[in-house]
C-alpha cells in the first residue's frame, strides 16, 4: 500500500482502504478508513443490504390493473407499486409482450370494447419524480440515468439507432428508436469522429421549454446503425400508449391519461402483475450495476419505515437503520440509492460494516451471490469520473476471511492501469 501510495497515478488523489479478519472484526489494515470518499457503485451494497434487511429477501412488488367507472364510461385502471421490473427483459415473467398479452386478455375475456381512458394511480410514489437532486444533467439523459418512478416501463430506457456520415465531422442522422417513443422528439446535434474513438455522445432531457431532446457528442464515421440508449423522460405515460396501441381491434380507447395519486377503491381487478422476489432483483442490482432499481429500493424502503416513497425519506431511513446497527450516520452522506451522484460520501469503514453484517443474516447467500467477480475476488466495483472503488469479501489460501473496502478519488491517469495497482494490492489478501 506503501508502494500504491507513491505511485505517480495517485499524487493528488485520496486513498481509503479498510481490511477486517472477518472471523473476529480486528483491523488488519487501516488507512482513511474514516474518511468520506466518493462511493460510486460500491455504495450499492449498502443499499442492497439495507433492503433485504427491511423488505425481505421475498419481498415483490404488484402492479394491479382493473376497471373502474369514472361516471362517463369505463376507464381502465393501473394501481402502481414503483416495481422497477415492469417490462424487464431480465426475466420471461417481466417481458413487455408477456405484459401486454395479459392485459389484453384479461379485456378480452371480460368482453370490454370500449374505455374512456387510462388511469394510473401511483399512490405516495407521485411526490417525487424520481430524479435524485443531485445526479448531473448529462447522467439523467443516458440510459443508466433513469431515475425511479411510480411506474416504470422497460427500466425506464430506450435504444436510439443513429447513422453516421463517412467523414469526420459530418452530420449524425436519427434513424428510429426501440422502442417506439410516443409524442417524443429528439433532435441530433451530433458529428462523427474518428473510426476508433468509439461513443462519445450524450443524450439530454428537454430544456428551456423545449418538447424534444438534443443528442450530442460524436460517434465513429461510417456506421449505418449505431446504438446508443437512454432514459425514458416520462414511462407511465409511455406505458399508456403502448397499452392504447396494443388494444387496437380489442377496445377502443379514448387517449386520455391520467397520472394520479387518488385511489380509486371500487375497481374490478382483472390481473395483477408480481416482479421477481426482492433477492432476484438484487442479483441484478449488483451484477450489472442497474441504478434504477437501487433508487426503488432506496424509495420503498423509505415507504415502509417512514411513510413517503421520496428519496429524502430514504436517505433519512437508511442512515437511522444503520445507525442501529453501530454505523455513525455522518459515515453515509448519500444523495442516492445506486452511486450515481458524484457528491455522495461514505466511509471504507461504513462499507466494510455493513457487510460484515450481512453476512450474520438469513439472506446473506442470496446477497454473496448477486456480488460480481472481479480479479477472482467477490466484490462489488464502483466507477464515476476519477473514482474508483472495490469492496467485498476474500479468502485466503490459509483460510482466513477478510472483509475489505478500497476507494480512490481523483485519480489521475488511465483507469485500466489504476485497477491493476489497485489489485496488486488487493490480491495480498489471496
Amino acid at each position: 500500500m506503501k508502494s500504491f501510495n507513491n505511485d505517480e497515478q495517485l499524487k493528488f488523489a485520496s486513498a481509503g482502504f479498510y481490511v477486517i479478519d472477518a472471523a473476529t472484526g480486528k483491523t488488519v489494515f487501516e488507512q482513511n478508513a474514516f474518511t468520506g470518499l466518493a462511493p460510486a457503485s460500491t455504495e450499492k451494497v449498502v443499499t442492497a443490504a439495507t433492503a433485504l434487511d427491511v423488505l425481505g429477501k421475498d419481498f415483490t412488488y404488484e402492479t394491479k390493473f382493473g376497471i373502474v367507472n369514472t361516471g362517463n364510461g369505463k376507464s381502465l385502471y393501473i394501481q402502481a407499486s414503483g416495481d422497477p421490473t415492469l417490462g424487464s427483459w431480465r426475466w420471461d415473467e417481466t417481458k413487455e409482450e408477456v405484459i401486454l398479452q395479459a392485459i389484453k386478455s384479461a379485456i378480452k375475456a371480460k368482453g370490454i370494447t370500449k374505455l374512456e381512458s387510462i388511469i394510473i394511480n401511483t399512490k405516495d410514489w407521485i411526490k417525487d419524480d424520481g430524479l435524485p437532486a443531485r445526479w448531473t444533467w448529462e447522467d439523467i439523459g443516458q440510459y443508466y440515468g433513469a431515475g425511479s418512478q411510480g411506474l416504470n416501463w422497460r427500466e425506464n430506457q430506450f435504444d436510439l439507432i443513429v447513422k453516421s456520415g463517412s467523414s469526420i465531422g459530418s452530420e449524425v442522422t436519427i434513424l428510429r428508436t426501440k422502442p417506439y417513443l410516443y409524442d417524443y422528439k429528439i433532435i441530433s446535434e451530433a458529428k462523427a469522429a474518428g473510426k476508433e474513438t468509439g461513443d462519445e455522445s450524450a443524450l439530454y432531457y428537454p430544456s428551456k421549454g423545449n418538447n424534444y431532446s438534443v443528442l450530442k457528442g460524436t460517434i465513429p464515421a461510417g456506421k449505418s446503425e449505431f446504438v446508443i440508449s437512454g432514459s425514458i423522460y416520462d414511462p407511465a405515460r409511455q406505458f399508456a400508449k403502448t397499452i392504447i396501441n396494443e388494444l387496437k381491434g380489442v377496445a377502443a380507447i379514448k387517449e386520455d391519461i391520467v397520472i394520479t395519486g387518488t385511489t380509486y377503491n371500487n375497481a374490478e381487478w382483472l390481473y395483477t402483475h408480481t416482479s421477481p422476489t426482492l433477492s432476484k432483483i438484487v442479483y441484478w442490482f449488483l451484477r450489472k450495476s442497474v441504478n434504477l432499481y437501487g433508487e426503488a429500493f432506496l424509495r420503498t424502503v423509505a415507504f415502509k419505515l417512514k411513510g413517503e416513497a421520496t428519496t429524502e425519506k430514504g436517505v433519512e431511513a437508511l442512515q437511522e437503520f444503520w445507525k442501529e446497527k453501530g454505523v455513525d450516520p455522518e459515515e453515509l452522506h448519500l444523495y442516492d440509492g445506486s452511486g450515481l451522484s458524484p457528491q455522495n460520501r461514505i466511509t471504507p469503514h461504513a462499507e466494510v460494516s455493513v457487510l460484515n453484517y450481512a453476512k450474520s443474516q438469513t439472506w446473506f447467500p442470496d446477497f454473496y451471490e448477486a456480488l460480481p467477480l472481479y480479479n477472482d475476488m467477490k466484490m462489488k466495483s464502483g466507477t464515476i469520473n476519477r473514482v474508483k472503488g472495490f469492496t467485498g469479501y476474500q479468502k485466503s489460501k490459509s483460510g482466513k476471511e477478510y472483509i475489505f473496502s478500497m476507494l480512490i478519488n481523483n485519480y489521475n491517469g488511465s483507469q485500466y492501469s489504476l485497477i491493476r495497482k489497485m489489485y496488486k494490492v488487493l490480491d495480498i489478501l489471496k
